[in-house]
């Protein structure tokens, strides 16, 4: 697979891309020859096979425009929990991974940490999410953002199903027969290391979204996302 690089379409020109510093500089460091081909994609879903270009330093010079085969058919946003350490890294990588499309973090009841600094977790979840879109050929780079508390994320969602562990009685695998398989949105929410409160849950059955269990076993925070968004990518014929 050709190196690849994110840009914006204001940095498209013509038949020139205008690279980033840091992207130049990556380059440099790789020891990228001027006959070696590499890829920028605009972050949305183009991308552009490119060459160094020898006359400007810091430009590439567009070979051939084509569209990103990296991006899923269905649009799905994981609301996840704040966790301590760097379980929030680990979902954020294999989220990005799988093909989701946006990633929005929350507070909890029983989220054991909420980082100090909110602004500076999200800026390093980002580059985690650029850096895994780069390797996994992914068309756009998924934002990660902060939703707030729960309570607030529950007013912004279409199409959700949250996954509760003490949840008996409706499974993931009704859920997806349900599910149409040319879906073209949904959202899944996973919670905190703690899990969530009943009252949560109750709030989140007041709105109408369903409570799903994902099994028997009872899966780490940073785990459960990745599961069930694994199961929608196959379902929908995305893995």
């Amino acid at each position: 697979m050709m190196i690849r690089f994110f840009t914006t379409q204001t940095n498209i020109k013509g038949k020139a891309i205008k690279l980033s510093r840091d992207d130049s500089e990556h380059i440099r460091s790789l020891r990228l020859r001027p006959d070696e081909f590499f890829v920028v994609c605009d972050e949305c879903g183009s991308d552009y096979i490119c060459k160094l270009d020898s006359d400007s330093h810091g430009v590439a010079r567009i070979y051939e425009r084509q569209q990103s085969c990296g991006e899923a058919s269905v649009k799905c946003t994981v609301y996840m929990a704040y966790s301590k350490g760097d379980r929030l890294d680990y979902a954020v990588q294999k989220s990005v991974e799988l093909g989701v499309y946006e990633i929005v973090l929350f507070e909890s009841k029983r989220c054991v940490a909420v980082p100090n600094n909110i602004p500076k977790k999200i800026e390093r979840l980002q580059r985690i999410s650029l850096e895994t879109a780069k390797q996994a050929g992914r068309g756009i780079v998924p934002v990660v953002s902060d939703g707030g508390r729960f309570k607030d994320i529950l007013e912004q969602n279409n199409d959700t199903i949250l996954f509760y562990e003490d949840e008996d009685n409706l499974h993931l695998k009704t859920i997806l027969e349900e599910l149409s398989a040319d879906v073209q949105s949904i959202s899944i929410i996973t919670g905190p290391e703690g899990g969530f409160e009943p009252s949560e849950i109750e709030q989140a059955k007041t709105k109408g979204i369903p409570v799903v269990s994902l099994g028997t076993r009872i899966l780490r925070s940073e785990t459960a996302p990745v599961v069930a968004l694994t199961a929608i990518m196959y379902h929908s014929g995305n893995l």
